[in-house]
């Protein structure tokens, strides 16, 4: 396939040529412009279809995606904003007919927030749909509390990440060493700290290499908690090592494209304009009430997003050949010389 692209990339290119070359001729020159839009659009639709050729998909791209969203900057404001943003990707899930499961909610005890939420999406490429969502999510609104109409500015924070479980076949890839983990029990607690059962059943993991800590206590079975803990453990381990791998291939820099920086702010959402901009790819909706609802909207906003992701990828990958090429060129020049 990726020979015939070429094959009519080539031809489209050398018609787009002469079509120039006759524009110089009035008496073509109607005709002329008319084919050579004809023939622009043709060369365009074989660069989209080049690019989805050449552009490797992501290798976990087909498994469960784990979502992560945390308040920010903002107090209560940013809260509720968290709570909005588990609602729209809920709603997503619904919309794509996607399975979904919740894995914790760390509700506030006063209004509709949320301080923290893990949940699972799972679907035909789910975490390839959904990794471009990981990173600072900033919204500008007037909160209802907000006696004066000024705009307040809050941020969340989103982690996607592959979900890796018994089942999957990358788990094989990624066994945790259990000498490793510190594996604590102890009574679930709610919102204000209090006690919320008599029985062990919240589970913590504690992995001593990297000082990552998990938490749950959502299921009322210690069993179902410590389960549901080291798949989220499994998952992190796996991004870890998946970001390793990419420093040392782009020489010792992080991968833009294999992890998004969680610090960085990617998405703006101004409800006095009805707006919600992406800052990576640049793409502007004006239908900020379709993306919160999690309809089509934000999967033309998703789209956008993983084509930017595909273009990085794409010059990346061309850039490290263009490397390559230069050093095998530089080596075989010292060789001669020797």
């Amino acid at each position: 396939m990726g020979m015939n692209i070429q094959k009519a990339w080539s031809l489209n290119s050398e018609e787009l040529a002469r079509i120039i070359a006759c524009t110089q001729d009035p008496d073509m020159r109607a005709l002329a412009q008319e084919e050579l839009s004809t023939s622009a659009e043709d060369i365009a639709s074989c660069t989209e279809q080049m690019m989805k050729v050449l552009t490797p998909k992501h290798p976990q791209g087909h498994l469960p995606a784990l979502l992560e969203i945390r308040s920010g900057v903002g107090g209560d404001e940013a809260n509720i904003f968290a709570n909005d943003l588990l609602k729209m990707y809920e709603k997503y899930a619904t919309t794509m007919r996607w399975q979904l499961r919740t894995y914790s909610v760390s509700r506030t005890e006063i209004g509709d927030g949320v301080t923290e939420a893990i949940i699972a999406i799972s679907g035909p490429d789910a975490f390839g749909k959904l990794r471009g969502e990981a990173g600072v999510h900033r919204v500008q609104r007037t909160p209802a509390t907000e006696s004066k109409g000024r705009t307040h500015t809050s941020t969340v924070s989103i982690n996607v990440l592959p979900e890796i479980d018994d089942s999957c076949e990358e788990s094989e890839f990624e066994k945790i060493d259990l000498s490793e983990v510190k594996l604590e029990v102890m009574r679930s607690r709610g919102a204000g700290g209090q006690h919320v059962n008599r029985t062990e059943s919240a589970v913590r993991l504690t992995h001593i290499p990297t000082g990552l800590t998990i938490s749950m206590q959502d299921s009322r079975s210690q069993h179902a908690n410590k389960r549901a803990a080291f798949a989220i453990l499994r998952s992190k381990l796996s991004a870890l090592r998946r970001e390793k791998a990419a420093a040392v291939q782009v020489g010792l820099r992080r991968s833009q494209v294999t992890s998004a920086d969680r610090s960085e702010k990617i998405r703006t959402y101004n409800y006095a304009q009805s707006r919600v901009t992406d800052h990576r790819c640049g793409y502007t909706s004006h239908d900020l009430e379709g993306i919160m609802s999690g309809a089509g909207s934000l999967d033309i906003m998703m789209e956008e997003v993983n084509q930017w992701f595909a273009n990085v990828e794409l010059q990346r990958l061309v850039e490290n050949d263009t490397q390559n090429l230069s050093s095998d060129f530089a080596a075989q020049a010292e060789s001669s010389a020797a």
